[in-house]
């Protein structure tokens, strides 16, 4: 898990995150980015539900991820079946984690917990645990996993609906890219939950932040003394900062993909239209 601040409280943390994305993007099969901004996940329901940002971001989103391994369900679904559905290509492993409901323990009681609460809580912005706005990008893959005793049946149907609804942040090309997994043991203090978890282009606003700062820093080579003290070579900073940058760019390269048919004819479609085509010149002959 990263920490992606848009404020870092320390200075010389741009230079940290610059080298770990470099190397979470070597060594790393899925990587969920966190923490969340205060412009975003507002600190009044921090406040009214009486929580913080690492309680909120570990035991109650990322406890969600284990769920399925830890108690029994109707559909479970464990880190390997996840980490494999969730990516499509081998380094775009970046995840932005939800969680719903999100709401004030003051006006618990007001608001209902049910199944279409919960989805329509979920891919609010407001919901997201990382500083980045998912409506500026689109969902590569998407997965939910649901705690409490709820409905299959209702469950198929607010995501079929849901999916309807935002299908253009949505990328075409991936056909069933919203998976689904439901845990009957609820989280302690809740009726039901809902963990959330999107690989969507729009975490590259993260990355573009961080090169932003980076380059602001490095141009000055503030700082750097402490890393080449150390025995790193100022090379690395120069091919992480490369790294970071084709990355941006993978991302956005998916982001605007658009579907043509011509690339899902098979081979042999493409074999029996050339046969034609010969037979076609023969007879011409």
């Amino acid at each position: 898990m990263v920490p992606v601040r848009p404020k870092s409280r320390a200075m010389i943390g741009f230079l940290h995150r610059r080298g770990r994305t470099r190397s979470d993007v070597a060594n790393s099969q899925s990587t969920y980015a966190g923490v969340q901004t205060e412009c975003t996940l507002t600190s009044a329901a921090l406040q009214s539900c009486r929580c913080n940002e690492p309680h909120l971001i570990g035991q109650m989103t990322m406890s969600g991820l284990t769920t399925c391994l830890r108690y029994p369900g109707q559909l479970n679904a464990d880190l390997r079946k996840l980490a494999v559905n969730m990516v499509p290509f081998p380094r775009l492993h970046f995840f932005m984690p939800g969680f719903a409901p999100l709401t004030a323990r003051n006006s618990m009681s007001y608001r209902p917990q049910t199944v279409p609460e919960l989805i329509s809580q979920m891919f609010k912005p407001e919901n997201m645990m990382t500083a980045s706005d998912p409506r500026n990008g689109r969902y590569l893959t998407v997965a939910t996993i649901f705690r409490g005793h709820m409905s299959m049946k209702e469950v198929d149907e607010q995501i079929s609906s849901i999916q309807t609804k935002y299908a253009g942040h949505f990328v075409e090309w991936i056909p069933n890219n919203l998976n689904v997994a439901v845990c009957d043991v609820p989280p302690p203090g809740l009726k039901m939950s809902a963990t959330f978890i999107g690989n969507s282009t729009a975490i590259q606003e993260i990355f573009k932040r961080i090169s932003e700062q980076f380059t602001a820093m490095y141009r000055r080579k503030a700082f750097v003394h402490w890393f080449t003290g150390e025995g790193m070579d100022e090379l690395e900073f120069t091919e992480a900062a490369s790294n970071m940058t084709d990355l941006i760019s993978e991302y956005q390269q998916y982001q605007e993909a658009e579907v043509h048919e011509e690339e899902y004819e098979d081979e042999e479609e493409m074999e029996e239209r050339e046969a034609e085509d010969k037979v076609q010149v023969v007879d011409q002959l």
